[in-house]
């Protein structure tokens, strides 16, 4: 399967590829460490590289690639899930994006929109309701782009610094 839009091309990843989608997940891995330092470590580049191959070969999940022309320039990582019932929640059955990005050259070109409608027509091929990922709140182009795509929020993570009076550090 694969989506065509304009200069854009989705498909899955070829094994030969993982190198130039590692290249976006580092610029990733990057708008992450900066955007929380105090979460991200700046060297996990180191300990996280490996783990596009072994989504790749992974029979629940996969990699997918855009391309504008002959280049790569986004990926998406997702995982097909399957949650028994339990005393809490119902059975459930998701494609979870796991991580996405868009290089920082191609962005607001379509690239992004391109994998979300590949994500979902892949969903719907392989049987499963909905999509899901999750995001750092910090990341304000993302949320209003995932909003623009039609994703809503229904659960939240929330923190309070237990040693600040208002529950915040001073300098956030």
């Amino acid at each position: 399967m694969s989506i065509n839009m304009e200069n854009i091309t989705v498909r899955y990843a070829l094994r030969e590829e993982l190198e130039a989608v590692n290249r976006i997940r580092r610029q990733v891995n990057d708008v992450h460490v900066n955007g929380r330092p105090d979460i991200f470590r700046a060297d996990a580049w180191e300990h996280i590289r490996d783990i596009v191959y072994k989504r790749f070969e992974d029979e629940d999940s996969g990699v997918i690639a855009a391309f504008w022309g002959e280049e790569l320039v986004g990926y998406a990582q997702v995982q097909y899930i399957h949650r028994s019932a339990s005393p809490y929640n119902r059975e459930r059955r998701l494609y979870h994006i796991e991580e996405f990005g868009v290089d920082e050259k191609h962005r607001r070109m379509g690239v992004a929109t391109a994998l979300i409608q590949f994500a979902r027509q892949d969903a719907r091929e392989k049987g499963f309701p909905k999509l899901e990922l999750d995001m750092w709140q910090f990341n304000e182009g993302a949320l209003a782009f995932y909003e623009a795509m039609s994703f809503v929020t229904f659960r939240r993570y929330m923190e309070c610094f237990v040693e600040e009076e208002n529950g915040r550090k001073e300098n956030e």
